[in-house]
């Protein structure tokens, strides 16, 4: 943090005359090895470096983003924040007053029990050439690979009213794929940590067990090759964690993201039919659902202490026994709205303004096993592991398809069938949850793909989730 801290102090010395100011520096390293049908491909290797400048003057806000740290380039960086400034007083949506001070002083670390260069380059790539071996159980395994990321974000935030954020995340992020094939037929298996990521080191890989997944893997992309297509039929559903986390984060993070609701998102990634008269009354699930903004769960992917804004973090009830309480809205969409929120205005980078942003997401537990909320299905499917996602520009109607689906008859698990995937529109697919298993079943996974605002953020997003039943779904086989 030596050089962020030196940038901090020269930017406090040649800080522009305005109402109130922020500086807030990334330095972000990154690396991603892959091994594939057993040739190591070429290594990513990332380095970024950089500050993003807010001011407020008078009715404006402005952003400045520079990569040169220099006394020259910081202060070029802050003159056209106030220019921004300037033309934002004009013609902004909202009084820059608005804009929240943050005065706090806070640190985040996440716990690293084994450092990425704990292990050289040579090991890591031994074990990638393990577990690839490990998937190419059969001459129907048409394409594998397994691959190893990581990534690290040091970020320094100092503001005009005294405040200093300082934090620090580290990511370890494995995973396998297959591919198998026969004649027109073709089937694909994810595992091994590829849709379980988390904060940490090396004991990620243990923790998702990249060797010991992988003969399941390859097995059952061969086993999707010849069972029948899911049924195209109104059933119960049960969804296992893998497929909660695309649920919760589609149908219910993206509809109660407050810059959404107020419009800010309609040129590009849509509005929400959630509306700032719903929060305290509208039945959004049934009672079952209890859904959090939690940044304190350990190894989350977003558990942090404050948001891009200088708020602290606080767990906050966003739906409470089925009941819609508050949005996903930083101190600024609060302000503008009137409503309650999060601290959750984040930025992907240091050349982007914070917006608000999901972040840690979860579900809370109920009560009993995976295999309990089976014994209570008489017909249905279990489905498991996104494959596809489509959902209206109002993040209402929804279409999702999964890899791995099994039938469920009288109580008990029957036959694999292929292709699974169901439909629903929002809060009426959240209104037939029938059941949440226990907190011994909640898995903290997450998804490190989502994008959203102009230009374009992509962010890291934590959703924990147990299983869930739901009933009465429209469920459906390929083709459809």
């Amino acid at each position: 943090m030596d050089l962020l801290e030196q940038t901090a102090a020269r930017f406090a010395a040649l800080a522009p005359a305005c109402d109130y100011w922020t500086l807030r520096l990334v330095e972000e390293a990154s690396e991603h090895l892959e091994v594939r049908q057993g040739v190591v491909e070429p290594s990513a290797l990332g380095e970024s470096l950089g500050a993003m400048i807010t001011v407020v003057a008078g009715a404006g806000v402005g952003y400045g983003a520079t990569s040169d740290l220099s006394a020259a380039g910081l202060r070029a960086a802050a003159q056209a924040a106030l220019g921004w400034a300037a033309a934002h007083a004009q013609c902004g949506l909202f009084d820059g007053a608005l804009y929240p001070r943050s005065d706090l002083r806070a640190q985040y670390r996440c716990a690293v029990a084994e450092p990425w260069d704990s292990l050289g380059l040579a090991d890591k790539l031994a074990l990638l050439q393990d577990a690839n071996a490990a998937l190419e159980i059969d001459e129907r395994i048409v394409d594998w690979s397994a691959w190893l990321a990581w990534r690290r974000v040091r970020q320094l935030l100092v503001t005009s009213d005294g405040g200093r954020v300082e934090q620090v995340w580290e990511f370890v992020s494995p995973g396998l794929a297959a591919v198998a094939n026969s004649g027109s037929q073709t089937q694909h298996r994810h595992g091994g940590g590829a849709d379980w990521p988390a904060q940490g080191g090396l004991e990620r890989i243990a923790a998702v067990g990249l060797l010991a997944e992988a003969p399941r893997v390859a097995a059952e992309a061969i086993a999707l090759l010849t069972v029948p297509e899911c049924p195209r039929d109104t059933r119960d559903l049960i969804l296992t964690p893998s497929q909660m986390v695309l649920q919760i984060h589609e149908s219910i993070g993206h509809p109660l993201e407050l810059d959404r609701i107020l419009g800010d998102e309609r040129n590009y990634a849509g509005t929400s039919f959630v509306t700032s008269a719903m929060f305290g009354t509208y039945r959004y699930g049934s009672e079952l659902l209890n859904v959090t903004f939690d940044p304190g769960v350990p190894g989350e992917l977003v558990s942090a202490a404050a948001d891009d804004e200088g708020t602290a973090t606080s767990r906050e009830y966003l739906i409470r026994n089925g009941v819609l309480e508050r949005p996903l809205g930083g101190r600024l969409s609060q302000l503008r709205s009137g409503l309650p929120g999060t601290a959750n205005a984040r930025a992907c980078a240091w050349d982007r303004p914070p917006i608000d942003r999901m972040a840690n997401l979860n579900l809370e537990p109920g009560e009993g096993s995976l295999d309990d909320l089976i014994a209570r299905v008489e017909r249905g499917v279990l489905m498991d592991t996104n494959r596809s996602w489509s959902i209206d520009d109002s993040r209402n109607k929804f279409q999702f398809g999964c890899e791995w689906g099994r039938l469920i008859e009288d109580g008990t698990l029957k036959g694999l069938v292929r292709n699974p995937g169901y439909r629903g529109i929002s809060a009426e697919f959240w209104r037939s949850l029938d059941g949440v298993g226990g907190a011994d079943t909640r898995e903290v996974r997450g998804v490190q793909n989502c994008g959203k605002g102009e230009p374009n953020q992509a962010v890291y997003v934590g959703h924990a989730t147990p299983p869930g039943l739901f009933r009465a779904v429209d469920v459906f086989g390929g083709g459809e």
